[in-house]
């Protein structure tokens, strides 16, 4: 973090016959609050052609807080520099007015050489100081980062990837003056108090039998923290034994630890808690854990729950916590579980877990869900159709989706094959298709069903007409005059 200091002081008096003056400091403090980003420009050589000035961006990173972005344009910025050159810029992605920064952008040498190419504000005097973003959407880059030509046969073009690394450091000042007053206020200890009143036992009034385990709790904490907890103890449909309420379905070390959160306000430690030191152990507690929380209320401790899964997401547990997220309306934890699933390097091993046979059993319309996200995956990838059959659909034409969406509305109730960019084919029963060539299918079933095993339990899906390859059709089911009929009414407008 760079820092700037000003002291401003008043100066004393030089008479020797005035009582010496009071003598008052201030400093100002300029520095700059730092963060890095990495960015993976996978396949390369299909993001050419997109047009001259669009652009890949990535995800959105938070530094000094406002968002950021970096725009990667394959085909350049310029309509002057007539696809020759790429460029790269850094992006303000939230809303802000004359936002001071630092930039530093890097195309990382993939030869392992560590050639790499740097461009920075750190570490050098600026004439006219930090970079000044007026307004949401201004950046800071280079139109001709890097002629293209040369790009295409360096080493920071790797397996089609390029790696790009970028590093912002926004501006901030304050000043700060004497704290000749300060009082240390420490923090609260409510959380402790309460924790320490259950731990002790003094005035509890209810118990819970859990599995053989009893606990001891009292009422109006626990009415207080849950609204479950409320209606049970203290409202018109409360138990008629208050005193001894059986829990069903929750294990033991569970509600052991649901009742820490609701005294403690955070959450237990896990080893201590089931005896284990292992990320699956903490996995599983924090899989019931959260049921146990959605069950009583406590949004909270849902949410911490989520965090610690979504830290800890691995091929053996995925399925599962991807099945929890789905029951407990969890779509956080639940997008990251599918991203994690849809990988290539991730879906056969997750796929062979017994957590996939309890999804598919459990949640099996989520399957549809998991089937864009592999599609997505692959829906910039290129294909060519060969078959007589097949009509190619190419989502970024308007004219052809019209087209062609003119042409299917005659065919729904017909069977038809669909294959997807990532090679997934699905035949079945076109239920519907709307102008974007958005396709419902209904009675599906996978044609390679080694390679998609995932897929049988499908029945009914929808298919992005994005990530469509093309649409198969029986030999008997291409009229060939109404095509050319719809594509003459299309030349006409009509």
């Amino acid at each position: 973090m760079g820092r700037t200091c000003v002291e401003l002081s008043r100066p004393s008096s030089s008479s020797s016959s005035s009582s010496p003056l009071p003598v008052t400091t201030s400093t100002s403090i300029t520095e700059t609050v730092n963060g890095e980003h990495d960015f993976r420009i996978s396949g390369y050589s299909l993001s050419k052609g997109i047009g001259i000035g669009k652009y890949v961006a990535s995800d959105t990173f938070t530094v000094g807080g406002y968002s950021w972005a970096i725009y990667f344009y394959p085909d350049g910025k310029s309509l002057e520099d007539n696809a020759n050159y790429v460029s790269l810029f850094i992006a303000l992605a939230s809303d802000g007015s004359d936002v001071r920064a630092l930039f530093e952008l890097t195309l990382i040498d993939q030869s392992g050489n560590e050639r790499h190419k740097i461009h920075s504000h750190f570490g050098r005097a600026l004439e006219s100081g930090p970079y000044t973003l007026k307004y949401r959407g201004s950046m800071w880059g280079y139109k001709r980062f890097f002629k293209r030509s040369s790009l295409e046969s360096s080493d920071y073009l790797k397996d089609d990837c390029l790696q790009v690394h970028c590093c912002v450091g926004v501006v901030r000042s304050h000043t700060e003056g004497p704290k000749s007053y300060s009082i240390h206020v420490p923090p609260s200890d409510i959380g402790q108090h309460f924790g320490q009143l259950l731990e002790c036992g003094k005035g509890t009034d209810v118990s819970f039998e859990v599995n053989g385990d009893t606990f001891a709790a009292h009422k109006l904490v626990l009415a207080a923290r849950s609204p479950v907890f409320r209606a049970q103890l203290f409202g018109p449909m409360k138990d008629q034994n208050v005193k001894c309420i059986k829990v069903e379905d929750i294990e033991a070390p569970v509600f052991k630890a649901l009742l820490h959160f609701i005294y403690w306000d955070k959450l237990p430690d896990m080893e201590e808690l089931t005896g284990l030191n292992t990320k699956w152990a903490s996995t599983l507690m924090y899989q019931h854990l959260l049921a146990a929380a959605d069950r009583y209320g406590l949004e909270r401790l849902c949410m911490l729950c989520e965090s610690n899964l979504c830290e800890d997401v691995a091929i053996n547990t995925v399925a599962t916590t991807l099945a929890l997220a789905e029951q407990h309306h969890c779509l956080q934890l639940k997008s990251v579980c599918l991203k994690f699933v849809a990988l290539p390097e991730n879906l056969r091993a997750v796929m062979q877990t017994d957590g996939f046979d309890y999804l598919k059993e459990s949640c099996p319309h989520v399957l549809t869900e998991l089937l864009e996200h592999v599609a997505r995956n692959n829906e910039h990838s290129l294909a060519i159709c060969s078959h007589p059959n097949a009509i190619i659909l190419d989502g970024s034409d308007a004219h052809g989706r019209r087209l062609f969406f003119s042409y299917f509305k005659d065919l729904v109730g017909r069977e038809v094959t669909v294959e997807l960019k990532n090679d997934l084919a699905i035949r079945g029963t076109l239920h519907s298709v709307d102008q974007y060539l958005n396709i419902k299918l209904e009675n599906t079933r996978v044609v390679d069903q080694e390679k998609f095993p995932h897929m049988l339990s499908v029945r009914n899906c929808f298919i992005r007409g994005s990530v469509v390859r093309y649409v198969q059709l029986p030999p008997d089911g291409v009229d060939i005059e109404l095509l050319h009929d719809a594509t003459r009414r299309e030349a006409r407008g009509g």
